[in-house]
């Protein structure tokens, strides 16, 4: 297993890691897989079929559970997912973030941080 490496520090808004490395919304993030985003465009995301969202009550925290592998969430990492239903665009998930998070960066950070997770192939 390689060493866990925390994302820098700079108050990111969201954060997911894995134990393997740290996805982060940051333009300074730290991750294992290389620093190459895909274009989120306009799609619809949705969590992949094998991913499940759930909150651990004992740690107040959001998870990712994936066969094999938890994901712990971070920051507004979990509000963002749930809203990752297939049927909110990017746009639309980025709009009704920016209402409940006013003067968070969120039109920057969303849609990178959602291409991440495309990439590893947490949502598609």
């Amino acid at each position: 297993m390689k060493p866990m490496r925390e994302a820098p520090p700079g108050g990111c808004v969201l954060t997911a890691n894995d134990g393997e490395g740290t996805v982060t919304a940051a333009g300074d993030s730290v991750t294992d897989a290389g620093d190459t985003v895909t274009d989120v465009g306009d799609w619809s995301p949705v969590l992949s079929r094998s991913v499940m969202l759930r909150h651990d009550r004992v740690r107040g925290t959001d998870l990712l559970v994936m066969p094999e592998r938890v994901v712990v969430l971070r920051g507004s990492a979990g509000a963002v997912l749930r809203l990752c239903d297939g049927e909110h665009a990017v746009g639309a998930i980025v709009a009704e973030l920016a209402e409940c998070f006013p003067g968070a960066p969120v039109a920057t950070e969303v849609p990178e941080f959602l291409g991440r997770l495309r990439e590893e192939g947490w949502i598609r």
